[in-house]
């Protein structure tokens, strides 16, 4: 395995466009492929190899990358490349898949002789675009040296939380708080509206106090600005909602609040809104 391992990255979409860039301006060599050639072809000018179809682009790869919508997109697009994936290369799981998801695809991943690493990502797509997402990664020991050179070059930091399938776990946690406050800034700022004041007091309010965030502060004030430009799209975090809601009652715990969150996004999901950021739940309180 050489010290610079060869990437290939399946889906170049809202995160995983910066994502390749920061792995091409590391140095590392990477070929990219999207179902959608031309969300693809600007990353071009960043180095990466454009590639037409999976099987070119995984051809010969040290580590591959999965950025996928969910794990029925991932599982289509891996699957018919059995005869096209090097024997024990590493297969860099990163779209959320949630927690049967994981499974399967650590599953499809002995089928297919890659070793597994199930890394998810905190950040939307500024951060990716900066590299300073968070890896939550989850996997072999031994893998984590030929993984790490790509971890440093698309996040701030990674943080192991033991075998495969925890990562995802966590990445569900994690996102059932962002959910959360999202809902409950739609939620204020619609009370303060029916309470005939004006919701730019609630941001100010709490500012700089205990109860602020920087992520209040941001997603209030564009929500009142009617700028709804996808971050993290709401289509992707109603599918995350149900990931967690699903999970939740795996687990045998009622998550009365997040369950609620879930049906404001399918409810702006319905009225239109999935091409919007998940603040357009806002639109629909």
């Amino acid at each position: 395995m050489n010290s610079t391992p060869t990437v290939a990255l399946l889906g170049t979409g809202t995160m995983g466009a910066g994502m390749a860039r920061n792995i091409a301006a590391a140095g590392i060599p990477l070929r990219v492929w999207n179902r959608t050639p031309e969300r693809a072809a600007p990353l071009a000018d960043a180095g990466a190899t454009i590639c037409d179809d999976p099987p070119e682009t995984v051809e010969g790869a040290d580590i591959v990358i999965t950025m996928l919508f969910d794990a029925a997109s991932v599982e289509k697009t891996m699957e018919p490349l059995r005869d096209d994936l090097p024997p024990g290369a590493v297969w860099l799981q990163q779209s959320t898949v949630g927690v049967d998801g994981a499974a399967r695809l650590g599953a499809l991943a002995a089928e297919l002789g890659l070793v597994y690493v199930d890394a998810p990502v905190l950040g939307t797509r500024k951060p990716a675009e900066d590299g300073t997402l968070v890896v939550l990664a989850s996997g072999p020991d031994e893998v984590r040296d030929r993984v790490t050179p790509v971890l440093d070059a698309i996040g701030q930091r990674t943080l192991w939380v033991g075998e495969a399938g925890n990562a995802s776990r966590l990445k569900l946690v994690a996102n059932g708080w962002v959910l959360t406050v999202v809902e409950g800034i739609a939620e204020s700022l619609t009370l303060a509206k029916a309470l005939d004041l004006d919701p730019r007091l609630f941001l100010e309010a709490v500012r700089g106090g205990a109860m602020d965030a920087p992520y209040v502060q941001l997603k209030g004030s564009t929500m009142l600005a009617g700028d709804f430009t996808k971050a993290f799209g709401l289509d992707g975090a109603a599918k995350d909602a149900d990931l967690i809601v699903e999970a939740a009652r795996g687990a045998g715990v009622e998550l009365a609040v997040l369950e609620a969150a879930r049906d404001h996004l399918v409810r702006a999901l319905d009225a239109g809104h999935g091409d919007k950021d998940l603040s357009a739940t806002f639109l629909e309180h």
